[in-house]
C-alpha cells in the first residue's frame, strides 16, 4: 500500500469521526442513535492508529532496507 492511499484513508477515517460526532446527542450519549455514533467514533479512531502504525513500520522497514 502506497503512502497516498494510507493518507487518504486516514483522512476518511477523520470525516468519519468528524460526521459521528454531529450524530451525538450530548445531552443523552448512551441512547440507541448516539451508542452507535459512539461506535463509530472509536472504530474511526482505532483505524486511524492502525493506519499510523503501519505507515511508521513502513517507514521502518525502508531505512532497514537501506542499510
Amino acid at each position: 500500500m502506497s503512502k497516498t492511499l494510507s493518507i487518504i484513508f486516514i483522512v476518511i477515517a477523520i470525516a468519519l469521526i468528524a460526521y459521528n460526532v454531529t450524530l451525538v446527542n450530548f445531552a443523552d450519549p448512551f441512547e440507541k442513535n448516539s451508542t452507535i455514533a459512539l461506535i463509530g467514533i472509536m472504530a474511526s479512531l482505532c483505524a486511524v492508529v492502525l493506519l499510523l502504525v503501519f505507515v511508521t513500520s513502513k517507514k521502518i522497514q525502508d531505512k532497514m532496507n537501506e542499510d
